[in-house]
């Protein structure tokens, strides 16, 4: 028997209209060979949890000798651009190779990147190289362990083949695991190519596959696009309760189910600075961080407009008009189990509004602050304070925080305990994972292994590995990445 024949394999989304996708099968790097592996998700899918042994993983992920029942394929889409819209967008360098059943029977895209050119490179070579694949690795784990919704990343391969960016650098490949891969700009590029009786049917497999209960709705359609607006809201309070910034929101990197991907120049916050700009591309400041609630609604509404056939103006109007307060109360509740602040008293807003006023003021590290206040059952409130330059307004503040906090029913030791838990010490900073790049292009991975086992669990105390939760470097501070990968 087969290999892959054990596993419970799909390849549905071929099934829909060929406007939506060209076959096309992968183009093999040289001497393909494994870097990472994401044992603990390979677990999920009843995969080996070592990858050598199972040679059969290696030649199929890296398209030397792709098994039958992989049926690979580039989607077709379309999307706005920073803020223009583009028709002339797709798979550029990835590949749909199928679907893959986890041990509970959710389906899951097996998605390779890097494959090689496709009909939507256009200049592009279709490789991705060793620098952007693992940083997209890094990230989708690290995101996975902070709890935010994401893409996952199953592996990792290098190669021998050189490609050209800047200069030439390694060919990499990457193994991404999603729910989906359908993003906003599937509707739009059905919905600007007239195409609207394939969007219907596009609309009708999305509630089939992700949204099941709303095909009982009276107003199914509606009741999707609700759940994605509901779902965009919670994804993007939480990027900014933890301080990340995606930094290239166009509506061809949104999922319709809420999901973080696309990883390309993020950064997380050291320093916190509202308007943090982390993509260099970006020389008008819209995707800045203090930007993202705004564009997630600006996305949502071009969505709206692209479904406009399928549902009525005044049902798409009702749930946009609910997303500002849906991101309000998830971002709200995600701070107060940060700041263990679980009641609602008179002046907690205020309390919150003066507290990221001194964040911004004093340029202290965001993520190292709130890590802090956790320890309060066991250090002085004076470490608080020494992380600021103006003592006497954080004096104010902690005292304010801590004559709030004896309203709350917890001890001091169990609501510093919660917060740990909400409060991550270890969060992948761009001078880290850069650590972790330049490693790897002289061949020595070690910084990626351990890169991985903080992010998995980052709110653990790791004392071994505390180093990688201090402060960064000046030089560090505030990577702008390009998009280039």
């Amino acid at each position: 028997m087969s290999f892959w024949n054990a596993f419970s394999i799909t390849t549905r989304y071929s099934e829909l209209p060929r406007c939506l996708f060209t076959h096309v099968n992968p183009s093999p790097l040289d001497n393909t060979r494994w870097i990472m592996w994401n044992s603990e998700l390979a677990e999920q899918f009843g995969l080996p949890l070592i990858p050598e042994d199972a040679p059969e993983l290696l030649s199929a992920f890296s398209g030397d000798n792709l098994p039958s029942v992989f049926s690979p394929l580039a989607m077709k889409y379309a999307g706005h651009q920073f803020g223009s819209y583009n028709p002339d967008l797709g798979d550029g360098r990835g590949l749909l190779l199928g679907e893959l059943a986890d041990k509970s029977g959710v389906s899951f895209d097996l998605h390779l990147k890097g494959a090689g050119r496709t009909p939507y490179s256009r200049t592009g070579d279709g490789r991705a190289v060793l620098r952007s694949t693992i940083r997209e690795y890094l990230c989708s784990e690290a995101m996975a362990g902070l709890g935010i919704p994401t893409t996952r990343a199953l592996g990792m391969m290098t190669s021998d083949t050189p490609v050209f960016r800047e200069g030439y650098e390694t060919g990499a490949l990457l193994i991404r695991v999603a729910e989906t891969h359908i993003r906003f700009g599937h509707f739009e590029h059905l919905f600007y190519s007239n195409l609207l009786a394939e969007q219907k049917l596009l609309a009708d497999k999305v509630i089939e596959w992700h949204f099941p209960d709303c095909a009982h709705s009276d107003k199914p359609y509606a009741a999707m696009f609700n759940e994605i607006v509901d779902r965009t809201a919670y994804m993007i309070a939480q990027w900014q309760a933890v301080g990340f910034a995606h930094g290239v929101m166009n509506t061809d990197n949104m999922s319709i189910i809420g999901q973080t991907f696309d990883y390309g120049p993020f950064g997380f916050l050291d320093d916190y600075e509202p308007g943090y700009i982390c993509n260099h591309s970006d020389y008008q400041g819209r995707y800045a961080f203090n930007q993202q609630p705004r564009i997630g609604l600006w996305n949502l509404s071009a969505l709206a407009h692209s479904l406009s056939p399928l549902i009525d103006k005044s049902d798409l109007e009702s749930s946009l008009d609910q997303y500002e307060t849906q991101l309000h109360g998830y971002f709200s509740q995600l701070m107060r189990d940060k700041l263990g602040l679980l009641s609602k008293h008179e002046g907690d807003s205020r309390l919150f509004e003066s507290m990221f006023e001194l964040l911004s003021q004093n340029a202290v590290d965001y993520t190292l602050f709130m890590r802090t206040l956790s320890y309060l059952d066991s250090k002085d409130k004076q470490i608080i304070i020494d992380l600021f330059v103006d003592r006497e307004a954080a004096t104010l503040w902690v005292d304010l925080y801590l004559t709030r906090c004896e309203l709350e029913e917890d001890s001091v030791e169990l609501r510093c305990e919660k917060m740990r838990g909400f409060n991550p010490k270890y969060i992948l900073r761009n001078y880290l994972a850069q650590q972790a790049i330049d490693k790897a292009q002289q061949g020595d991975f070690s910084e990626l292994e351990i890169l991985s086992l903080l992010l998995e669990k980052p709110f653990e105390e790791h004392t071994e590995f505390r180093q990688y939760a201090q402060l960064p470097p000046e030089w560090g501070k505030k990577m702008e990445i390009s998009c280039s990968s």
